[in-house]
């Protein structure tokens, strides 16, 4: 699944190439599938428990497989989209099925050491993911990028068939379908209505329409769960203040850390004309320490409080990001390495506590519940912090454009450089340049340089934001919980 997110994002310039797109289209390459796995991962739980836990997480599989295909043959970006849709569709499935069928397997030291294990794969797929994707993309391709994960697929596929066990939960409800598609309808409107503002504009009725439609089906959704006897979310968890402060925990990755795994590739190859092989190296010093980190924070957990360990990571991650603003583009690659070394290293304090600190903080017998939130809350998060972050840069980026002297004084010069700052923001430097005749190549890579600092400071302010509530709503907790808690699932 880390494979399936990041490896596109390396490959996104080659897929404009080939397929075609406007920005938004090419947004959505990354979009679709975080928003389509984000938001059906607690209704795939459920049906995996209502018709069987093997059964989902074979489907799923077969779902990615069929969107690897499907992808790789699409014959515009708009069939691209939608079967990494799909894909997301297939991952949720799988991953729901897959976790809720092995916690049925293995109980005490054991169970502990088979999360442990997926927590290690999240990690690694997290952190070869964009060098195994630029290496495949040089030698073979974009097309060999998307059947990577669907030969792991594939593996995972043939294994499950033959040696898992079916379970199922027989006091199961089903799904909640108003409250399923009230949710994922309410995230879906929401990305789009984010992802279309740079080319519209924030007042377009379009756009409007849709933040007005997700807000609508958002207070719906929240209606409806709370009259429901089984709800999908139980909104009652939200009670409790360290439940709160796990959820804004969760989603401090995504605009902290897992934003850069998409924005930096398209800086590195698309704008500054590094090969892939080099990205590839450069994202492995940022995504790398998680590999490592996570184990250093359940020892850690066992000495000082989860909360104080989540809140020093997330000041850490602050100033890897600040440092990584002031590095112009095209800096040697040792200026870039220290900071993305900050960035994952920090990030990986609390991503190895996270987990289990999700079922830590809430009674016993209300734990599934809550990691099914913590979790949709982690991946929509990150797709929600996508569009936010991918439309911030936009913004800036054409308001430096529209306030260069060349620019400005065109007749169209303000929808010149909204156009423009759209094609910079995903790797299209030869259309910008096009469309803004009298600037040359560093010009338009100072301002986006001087952008991209802007939203890494700005970025970095509200991780320092995040790590002060965080510390204020987990400073309870002592060492001992903190330490059981990292251990339930750490680093997944």
């Amino acid at each position: 699944m880390p494979l399936s997110f990041t490896g596109p994002a390396v490959a996104l310039p080659a897929i404009h190439a080939a397929l075609g797109g406007s920005p938004v289209q090419l947004n959505w390459v990354t979009n679709a599938f975080m928003l389509s796995f984000g938001g059906t991962l607690m209704a795939a739980g459920a049906l995996a428990d209502a018709y069987g836990r093997k059964r989902v997480f074979v489907l799923g599989l077969l779902l990615i497989l069929l969107g690897s295909l499907f992808a790789v043959c699409a014959p515009g970006i708009v069939w691209f989209d939608l079967a990494r849709a799909a894909q997301g569709l297939g991952a949720a499935a799988a991953f729901a099925a897959g976790t809720a069928a092995l916690a049925q397997v293995f109980d005490g030291a054991a169970r502990t050491r088979a999360f442990s294990l997926i927590g290690t794969s999240f990690g690694a797929g997290l952190a070869s993911g964009a060098l195994l994707a630029g290496w495949l993309g040089e030698r073979f391709g974009w097309q060999a990028v998307m059947w990577s994960p669907a030969l792991v697929s594939l593996a995972a596929l043939a294994i499950g068939a033959a040696c898992m066990r079916e379970s199922r939960n027989p006091q199961a409800m089903g799904l909640d379908v108003p409250g399923t598609l009230s949710f994922t309808g309410a995230l879906s409107l929401l990305t789009l209505g984010v992802l279309q503002a740079p080319d519209s504009g924030w007042g377009s009725p379009w756009v409007m329409g849709a933040l007005a439609g997700a807000m609508l089906l958002g207070v719906v959704f929240v209606a409806i769960e709370r009259r429901v006897a089984h709800p999908m979310l139980d909104l009652t968890l939200f009670r409790y203040p360290r439940f709160v402060g796990v959820q804004l925990l969760a989603s401090a990755p995504a605009y902290a850390f897992v934003v850069l795994l998409v924005l930096l590739p398209i800086r590195f190859v698309g704008l500054e004309g590094r090969d892939v092989a080099e990205t590839g190296r450069l994202m492995l010093a940022l995504s790398g320490p998680i590999l490592v980190v996570p184990t250093l924070a359940a020892w850690l957990a066992h000495r000082f409080p989860a909360g104080a360990i989540s809140a020093l990571g997330l000041l850490v991650c602050a100033v890897g990001l600040y440092a990584l603003g002031r590095c112009a583009p095209g800096a040697a690659p040792r200026e870039l390495l220290l900071p993305l070394l900050l960035i994952g290293g920090g990030i990986g304090l609390p991503w190895g506590l996270m987990d289990g600190l999700a079922v830590g903080v809430v009674p016993r017998e209300r734990a599934g519940m809550a990691s099914g939130i913590f979790n949709t809350v982690r991946v929509a998060g990150e797709g929600i912090a996508l569009a936010l972050v991918g439309a911030a840069l936009t913004a800036l980026v054409a308001a430096r454009l529209a306030h260069l002297p060349g620019v400005g004084a065109m007749a169209s010069g303000s929808s010149a450089a909204s156009q423009a700052a759209q094609q910079v923001t995903t790797g299209g430097l030869p259309q910008a340049l096009a469309l803004l005749p009298g600037l040359d190549r560093a010009a338009v890579l100072q301002v986006y340089g001087d952008a991209f600092a802007t939203l890494l400071l700005g970025l970095a302010a509200v991780t320092v934001l995040t790590a002060l509530v965080v510390f204020a709503f987990l400073r309870g907790e002592a060492p001992a919980q903190g330490a059981e808690a990292a251990l339930n699932c750490p680093a997944s």
